[in-house]
């Protein structure tokens, strides 16, 4: 790897392109490197996972609605569009659009965490539509998802982006216009073209992950997802962006980052070096929050040492990120209010913890339902737990050395005569270095339980074949990529919009 180092640039300078971030994560991404059988493999895990968080969403309101839209722009080739039969085809981008939210809407796919947070596998939607549309084969699919991952990931070590309340899908939008630059084999100066635009389109607020929290929270990506496709097709037609993007004097880093005397380091593979980034990432047990999954690891674990009724209170030591963001440090009186919207009680970790000791268990619907936040004893308890954050794990969570890395956290649970109950957790069970990492058998039972009743089981069989060997599908295979509910189980939504 070798590390950048990014600043700002006065106009004056007449920073090269060449000497550009933009022009760096372009040239690293369509660099021809073959993908390792490794990554391929790791690629093929995350196509299931995708696969199986979205046939769960289906028929949630928000993915009914994205997939109407989706709907309304018919298009030939085009991609599929989840849940869909197959021979409906969709314009690309609409198709990433759909896909997209379909696979964020649970929150329960897989994230890269580091300087900032990521879910790379929104990669996966815009990258996979663009190669049905365009009839590309195994090999270019996986060279896209691989260089997709990689850029995203790197830029999530180098820039953090929370700390200026910036939403993480601005590395999202770079990292899909880098991905599908690569999938379709472009020349570095349209890929930098097109990252320039992307990034420029989807440097939005993080308001939409605080708060009251809508169902924006998965539109973000899959727009981001959709601005990369519009990108790169405008590249392609020869039209630029803003640039320096990254560097300008009135640019990204010097407005929206830490200013124009700020300097960031992005560590990107050297021209030759195999793109492993994926490999970094981890996929989620549990549909919540990543930096709850730890937690609600350690719920179960402590929950037959305490009794219930006697909890006083129960704090949580843990890092900078998880106590801002998902814990009280947030200050935000949604995270322990009952008629919270899911998608707020999913960034709640005092909620989370709760319900996880009350159950022992985590359930992507039932841990989330009006009845179940609003059970008298869990209000009770989700009101006596807090968080505080700990220098020792806040140095943990961003450990350089990936084998110390931790994402959990340390809970003393006081009972009512002053009994300290206390246990720690460093990562999820489900975590690399975890109790029980997943690997491609963990991945293809959660998909068979996230498709149970929703997805009939030849269907599921037909898929798991293809994803199992995706570097070795030739185009009508990719084509074939795409989960088809059975015939009249979705529902249309009843509000209608323009289209």
């Amino acid at each position: 790897m070798i590390t950048h180092r990014v600043r700002t640039h006065a106009s004056r300078e007449d920073l090269p392109r060449e000497g550009q971030l933009a022009w760096k994560l372009a040239a690293a991404a369509v660099d021809p490197v073959p993908v390792e059988r490794e990554v391929a493999e790791m690629i093929g895990n995350r196509v299931i996972d995708n696969a199986a968080v979205a046939a769960a969403s289906l028929a949630r309101r928000p993915v009914a609605s994205a997939r109407a839209q989706a709907r309304a722009h018919p298009y030939a080739p085009g991609a599929a569009v989840f849940g869909l039969p197959a021979a409906f085809r969709s314009s690309p981008e609409w198709a990433a659009w759909a896909n997209g939210v379909a696979v964020r809407e649970l929150d329960f796919h897989d994230t890269f965490l580091a300087a900032d947070y990521s879910h790379p596998g929104d990669n996966i939607p815009p990258v996979l539509a663009v190669a049905q549309h365009r009839g590309l084969d195994g090999r270019a699919l996986v060279r896209g998802i691989a260089a997709g991952y990689e850029v995203q990931v790197d830029l999530v070590r180098g820039i953090c982006l929370h700390e200026h309340r910036i939403d993480h899908i601005a590395h999202l939008g770079p990292s899909a216009a880098a991905g599908i630059g690569a999938l379709l084999d472009l020349p570095v100066e349209t890929v930098y073209q097109a990252i320039g635009q992307a990034l420029h389109t989807t440097t939005a607020t993080r308001q939409s992950r605080k708060g009251a929290i809508s169902s924006w929270k998965a539109y973000a990506p899959a727009f981001a997802g959709k601005a990369a496709v519009e990108a790169v097709d405008r590249a392609m037609r020869g039209e630029g962006a803003p640039s320096p993007i990254y560097e300008g004097e009135d640019a990204v880093i010097a407005r929206l980052l830490s200013g124009p005397e700020a300097v960031y380091e992005v560590p990107l593979p050297a021209a030759g070096e195999a793109k492993r980034a994926i490999l970094d990432t981890y996929t989620k047990e549990h549909s919540a929050e990543y930096q709850s999954q730890a937690l609600i690891d350690l719920a179960r674990r402590m929950a037959p040492r305490v009794d219930l009724d006697r909890i006083r209170e129960v704090v949580i030591h843990t890092s900078h990120h998880t106590h801002y963001v998902i814990g009280t440090g947030a200050e935000d009186p949604q995270k322990t209010d009952p008629d919270a919207s899911r998608e707020t009680l999913d960034h709640s970790i005092m909620y989370i913890f709760a319900v996880a000791l009350e159950d022992r268990a985590w359930h992507h619907e039932r841990s989330y339902t009006p009845e179940r936040a609003h059970r008298e004893s869990t209000v009770r308890l989700w009101r006596r737990v807090r968080t505080v954050e700990d220098p020792e794990w806040t140095a943990r969570y961003h450990d350089p050395d990936p084998g110390k890395r931790a994402f959990g956290g340390r809970v003393v649970i006081t009972l009512d005569d002053g009994t300290l109950i206390e246990d720690e957790l460093a990562v999820a069970d489900a975590h690399p270095a975890g109790a029980r990492p997943f690997g491609r058998e963990q991945y293809i039972a959660k998909f068979r339980t996230l498709t149970e009743g929703v997805i009939d089981e030849a269907e599921q069989d037909r898929f798991l074949d293809l994803a199992c060997r995706i570097d070795a599908l030739d185009a009508n295979g990719v084509r074939a990529l795409n989960l088809a509910a059975p015939p009249g189980a979705l529902t249309e939504p009843t509000a209608k919009g323009l289209f």
